[in-house]
């Protein structure tokens, strides 16, 4: 009982720490009002009544307790040239090997996806490389802040190892830094971008979500998805996103070309007036893959951890049924196991993309 009373008392601390500490402070723009950030067509989230009525009313499928890991992965330290090699270590964890940059998207090994790592959803499978397994990390993307995509205590763990460089949305920066103020962090806004290497650069692009640690920071941190740019091809890391539309997915488009690889998330989308505005369903995943212009997609963000109403293996199997309905190629969006590799092919004839516009440099 003392225990419970401890945690209790150490989590209304943080949140009240949570209310003074500072975000982002800057110029208002088109998806900043000078206090929080905007979405370009519907603000992510709903509001805590509705909360409420979801966690009272909530229907949940069937999960299981644990599922193993059929396989994990052990990946060679690094992949030159215009090779693609991605590891799905689970949720929205992927490890990616290119041009000899090593990146990794959201990484996640905790065992609970919340606050002290007790409280919030519990990983029902393992990762799907051991952390001691990773060859040296370059880089890591954090696409916002909800805890099942910022993992503090994994940062951490990469920057003690490896020193590895953090790129994440405006504001995240101060999450970052106030558990260690010696992590390596560059924070970017909607349509900046980040020279990592001759072959390789990061740019933020819009995302329909939205972002909060605590019920008192609430947008007050940018959410966003990548694009990689390098010279075998074009990758998109979408995060987590409603489909709103498809609106900032053709744009996208329009901006970097066509895709080597999407990298789309199919779960946590039930119910749907609860989910809509800041997750897709398997539905939307297939036709965002069409407004982008995907070579290839792989599928992310479900089966990990127990979030939302939807069962167990309901992503996967409507994802297929999507892909059938709208005449999508099943090696064209993939769905692998966690631990599994996939060597990505080289774009086809016809994908080439078109040389970007310069934007403005990281902050």
């Amino acid at each position: 009982m003392r225990r419970s009373y401890k945690i209790i008392a150490l989590s209304v601390m943080a949140l009240l720490l949570g209310t003074c500490a500072p975000y982002y402070q800057g110029p208002t723009s088109a998806n900043f009002d000078g206090e929080v950030f905007i979405n370009p067509v519907e603000q992510g989230g709903r509001s805590f009544g509705e909360f409420l009525k979801w966690r009272f009313t909530r229907d949940r499928g069937p999960w299981p307790e644990h599922v193993d890991v059929k396989a994990k992965d052990l990946p060679p330290a690094s992949v030159a040239g215009d090779r693609l090699r991605v590891s799905f270590v689970g949720h929205a964890t992927v490890f990616m090997q290119t041009q000899g940059v090593n990146i990794l998207t959201d990484p996640v090994w905790a065992e609970t996806a919340g606050p002290f790592g007790v409280l919030g959803a519990s990983r029902v499978i393992d990762p799907g490389i051991d952390f001691d397994k990773l060859p040296k990390i370059d880089v890591v993307l954090i696409s916002h802040n909800h805890y099942d995509h910022l993992d503090l205590a994994t940062l951490k763990r990469l920057h003690d190892r490896d020193g590895t460089l953090i790129v994440a949305p405006l504001g995240n920066d101060a999450i970052i830094n106030r558990h260690d103020p010696a992590i390596r962090v560059k924070t970017l806004d909607w349509g900046q971008k980040l020279k990592i290497s001759d072959a390789v650069t990061i740019s933020l692009e819009p995302a329909q979500h939205w972002s909060a640690r605590t019920p008192f920071d609430r947008n007050r941190a940018l959410w966003g998805a990548f694009v990689i740019e390098t010279k075998g091809g074009n990758i998109y890391y979408a995060g987590d996103t409603g489909y709103g539309g498809g609106d900032h997915y053709r744009t996208t488009r329009g901006k970097f070309g066509k895709f080597r690889l999407a990298l789309l998330p199919i779960g946590s989308y039930a119910p749907r007036w609860f989910m809509s505005s800041s997750h897709m369903n398997p539905e939307e995943a297939a036709m965002a893959h069409l407004d982008l212009g995907a070579a290839r997609s792989l599928a992310i963000h479900f089966g990990t951890f127990r979030q939302t109403d939807e069962p167990f293996d309901e992503p996967v199997a409507r994802i297929k049924a999507a892909r059938a309905s709208l005449n999508i190629a099943n090696n064209a969006f993939r769905v692998i196991d966690v631990g599994a590799a996939w060597e990505v092919p080289a774009l086809p004839s016809g994908h080439a993309k078109p040389p970007p516009a310069k934007e403005e440099a990281g902050r």
